[in-house]
C-alpha cells in the first residue's frame, strides 16, 4: 500500500503531536516541575493533580481529532475467531482496569483529595501495596492499555497512534520508576526483579505470600 506525499505529511503531524502530548505530559508529571510550581504558586498545587487531568484529557481531543479526520484504508482488521479472541482481550482489559481501581486511591489520583485537603506535599505517594494485578505485571493500567490499542482494527493514524502510546508507556514507566526507586528503595528494587514491568511473564509471577512480604518490607 502506497500513500501519497500529502498523506505521509499528515501522518508526521499526527506523530509529532503524539510526540508533543507525551512530552508536555511527562514535564507536568515531574517532580522537577511540580518543585517549581510549589516554589512560585504554593497555593495553586492543592488543584494541581486535578488540573493536570484535565489537561491530559483536553489536549488529546485534537489530537483524536486529527487521527479521524486523516482517516485511510485499514492495514488490518480481525475477522471470525480473530475478531471474537480480539474484542475478547478489549473487554478483558476494561473489566481488568475498572476493578483494579479498588485497590488504588482513586480521590488522589483524580486530585479530589489534594483539593480537599491541601497536602503539603509535592509529590503524590502512596503506600508500597502489592495488588492481585502488580503480582503479574508492575504496571497494570499500562498492560491492560497496550492490550486495548493493540486489539483494535488498524489504519495508518492507528498504527501511529499505537506506536506512539507504546513507546510512551516504555519510556513512562522507567520514568515512573525511577520515582519509586527514589521513595521504597531496596523493596521496590527486589520487586522489579521479581515481576514484569508491561506484559506478564509466566516465569516472574509473584505469589501472595512473596507479595505480602515485599509489601510489609517498606
Amino acid at each position: 500500500m502506497t500513500y501519497d506525499a500529502d498523506y505521509r505529511l499528515s501522518l508526521l503531524w499526527l506523530a509529532l503531536a503524539w510526540a508533543g502530548y507525551a512530552v508536555l505530559h511527562s514535564l507536568l508529571a515531574s517532580l522537577a516541575f511540580k518543585d517549581w510550581m510549589a516554589r512560585h504558586w504554593p497555593q495553586a498545587m492543592a488543584a494541581y493533580r486535578l488540573a493536570f487531568n484535565g489537561i491530559a484529557a483536553l489536549t488529546l481531543i485534537p489530537i483524536l481529532w486529527l487521527s479521524a479526520a486523516i482517516g485511510g484504508d485499514w492495514l488490518w482488521r480481525w475477522h471470525g475467531y480473530g475478531a471474537w479472541l480480539a474484542n475478547g482481550l478489549a473487554l478483558g482489559a476494561v473489566a481488568g482496569f475498572v476493578a483494579s481501581t479498588r485497590y488504588y486511591d482513586m480521590d488522589e489520583f483524580l486530585g479530589l483529595r489534594q483539593l480537599r485537603e491541601h497536602p503539603s506535599a509535592v509529590a503524590d505517594r502512596g503506600s508500597f501495596v502489592i495488588s492481585p494485578f502488580h503480582r503479574y505485571v508492575r504496571h497494570p493500567w499500562y498492560c491492560f492499555g497496550l492490550v486495548l490499542v493493540w486489539s483494535r482494527d488498524m489504519n495508518a493514524p492507528g498504527l501511529v497512534a499505537a506506536l506512539a502510546i507504546t513507546l510512551y508507556f516504555v519510556v513512562g514507566s522507567h520514568l515512573e520508576e525511577r520515582k519509586l526507586l527514589a521513595w521504597y528503595g531496596a523493596s521496590y528494587r527486589a520487586y522489579m526483579k521479581r515481576v514484569a514491568g508491561l506484559l506478564p511473564l509466566p516465569w516472574k509471577i509473584l505469589s501472595r505470600r512473596e507479595a505480602q512480604t515485599l509489601s510489609t518490607t517498606q
